[in-house]
């Protein structure tokens, strides 16, 4: 398995833009989808998509974003649209994802990096801390963390 930028294998952009609508958006909500994925793809600036893929096949995706949470704009930059396909789940590909981003943002020289999730309990096992509750819109009630880089 590899993880690369999007922008160097562009052929599975739409394929990403599915997986973020349909796990996190609404009915309506693809072209905000479609909207992030292609500004996330210009090398050396944010936001970034990362994807993970085995040989052809596209086995997972995630972003390195200025803002995920908009009503938590004070803190960046973050860990974002984690997605694992379906059939590939339960063999570490989330934690890869995870590592990947992190030591990319600690490259960049970023001192911390966020994420907030609607469960509890996945990202403590990796190292993250939860630091309290947030917002997404609209008035969705939310768990942020923080990874000390």
């Amino acid at each position: 398995m590899k993880i690369l930028p999007l922008y160097a294998v562009p052929q599975h952009a739409q394929q990403v833009i599915d997986w973020q609508w349909q796990a996190f958006g609404t009915e309506d909500s693809r072209d905000f989808f479609a909207s992030i994925v292609a500004t996330s793809q210009r090398e050396g600036e944010m936001p970034l998509t990362f994807v993970a893929v085995e040989g052809e096949k596209l086995v997972g995706t995630v972003g390195l974003w200025r803002c995920d949470l908009i009503s938590r704009q004070d803190l960046y930059p973050w860990l974002a649209a984690l997605y694992i396909d379906e059939n590939q789940r339960g063999r570490g590909l989330g934690e890869k994802l995870q590592e990947h981003v992190i030591h990319y943002a600690r490259t960049l020289g970023y001192p911390q990096l966020y994420l907030y999730s609607a469960c509890k309990e996945y990202y403590e096992r990796f190292g993250w801390q939860y630091i309290g509750d947030g917002l997404d819109y609209p008035n969705k009630p939310v768990h942020i963390y923080r990874f000390s880089l």
